[in-house]
């Protein structure tokens, strides 16, 4: 362990924050970026970051997280909090003794927290990431369910929100005091979007993608929750009106073969090309290459990271109308919003984006403005710093690094959509649902 000398007398150990992930880092999404950023800004405050996974990065991943404050830790159960896993994070923490443990992607309703606080840990966070089930309903647990939750989640310091409607998911079944949640949103490196052209040309080659035909992308899990039938149903549509068009799925999942299947029943040939797993999106040029981007999710999203990361790079994004996805996209100004299923919907927006007019590059500008006030990365992780208690300024880009950004994707600055008003409080949407046990919804992982 590292320790730094005060006023040249004896050596003290740097404070130490522990942060579980319930994921294995096999790409540069939005959980590494956030790790990178977190681990960066510790640093400056002489904080070490123990980042720990399902399992050990590896390549790529490992030198974009590997900082000279960073020790790794693998827990390959650590989402479901089993004796194991228990015994794992007891030698994590013994070793590394830190003053704060923050736990992501992992069950509300473990012992992690006890086992935090009973060895060193001062502070613990938790942080919701976890998408509800399609039509789920808000409600209040029983009381036993609220008792028990409380006795389990009474060592937690705050309750991490990552969207006002994850806020009021939470904070509505009454398990714990409302004070102990806190929102702070999901964010993006606005620094790494490259708008490069040869990242895009790259990508074409490398998927075998004509020149002449547009780009329609969808970046997600090849699982049934992310709508992956109705973008094939959308593709289909779209191709019997307009013939110039890739469709293309990036991602995998267990269903991905089956989806294959389901777009050659279609007849789509080979105006579909599925991906797999892309290492980097930024730097493969995923994001650079499309002409419009859809995330179709049918459950509730909590937030929606993919729809901000294609927001970043100024791309016009259609989506579906559910979880915390409206407060991302305001319907018409920054992107398209459209109903769960409704592929005669999601078709007609991707055909009238790819119509020519201006109507794509002026939601890709609000888009990237957008998340450069609501969704910037560094901002949001310094407002977690602050959460912590560690001494942190919010540190945004700047607006040198910005607007060197924006000028390389051709945003011209006076002609920006203003800012869209951040939404507080209930989601506005109202939903007609059916009664799921809020308790059991914790367990489903995003």
């Amino acid at each position: 362990m590292e320790t730094t000398l005060t006023n040249g007398r004896s050596p003290r150990r740097n404070p130490t924050l522990v942060s579980v992930f319930g994921v294995a880092p096999r790409r540069i999404g939005g959980t590494e970026m956030f790790a990178r950023e977190l681990s960066l800004q510790l640093g400056e405050q002489g904080w070490k970051s123990v980042l720990c996974f399902l399992s050990e990065p590896t390549g790529e991943v490992r030198r974009f997280l590997d900082l000279p404050n960073v020790s790794f830790e693998t827990l390959p159960d650590s989402t479901n909090g089993n004796r194991e896993a228990r015994r794992n994070l007891k030698r994590i923490i013994g070793k590394h003794a830190p003053e704060i443990v923050h736990l992501h992607f992992v069950s509300f309703l473990t012992l992690y927290p006890w086992i935090a606080r009973l060895r060193s840990a001062r502070k613990v966070f938790f942080t919701d990431h976890h998408s509800r089930p399609e039509g789920y309903l808000q409600r209040r647990a029983s009381m036993w369910k609220r008792a028990a939750a409380r006795l389990i989640g009474h060592p937690f310091t705050k309750v991490i929100c990552v969207s006002n409607y994850g806020y009021e998911c939470m904070s509505s079944f009454g398990l714990l005091p409302r004070n102990r949640f806190e929102m702070i949103y999901n964010g993006v490196d606005v620094s790494r979007v490259n708008a490069n052209p040869d990242l895009a040309k790259a990508f074409r080659q490398r998927f075998s993608i004509p020149d002449e035909r547009a780009i329609v992308t969808q970046v997600s899990w090849m699982i049934p929750e992310k709508g992956i039938s109705d973008f094939l149903e959308m593709a289909r549509r779209v191709n019997s009106q307009k013939q110039d068009v890739q469709f293309v799925l990036v991602g995998d999942g267990a269903h991905r073969e089956a989806y294959m299947n389901e777009a050659a029943a279609l007849g789509l040939g080979d105006r579909i090309t599925f991906t797999g797993m892309i290492d980097d999106p930024f730097g493969e040029g995923v994001f650079q290459a499309a002409d419009v981007v859809c995330q179709f999710s049918r459950w509730e999203e909590v937030f929606g990271w993919m729809i901000a990361e294609a927001m970043a790079h100024a791309k016009p994004v259609v989506a579906t109308r559910v979880g915390g996805i409206p407060e991302l996209i305001v319907d018409g100004a920054s992107g398209f919003l459209v109903d769960r299923g409704d592929v005669e919907s999601m078709a007609k927006r991707v055909l009238e984006l790819l119509a020519g007019s201006p109507t794509g590059s002026r939601m890709g500008h609000a888009g990237r403005q957008t998340v450069q006030t609501k969704f910037n990365l560094q901002t949001n992780v310094a407002q977690l710093l602050q959460s912590y208690g560690v001494a942190s300024e919010a540190r945004p880009l700047g607006r040198a690094g910005l607007d060197a950004v924006d000028a390389a994707l051709h945003i011209d600055h006076s002609t920006r959509a203003t800012r869209a008003g951040t939404p507080v409080g209930r989601a506005s949407d109202t939903r007609k649902a059916a009664r799921i046990d809020p308790l059991l919804v914790l367990e489903e992982k995003s």
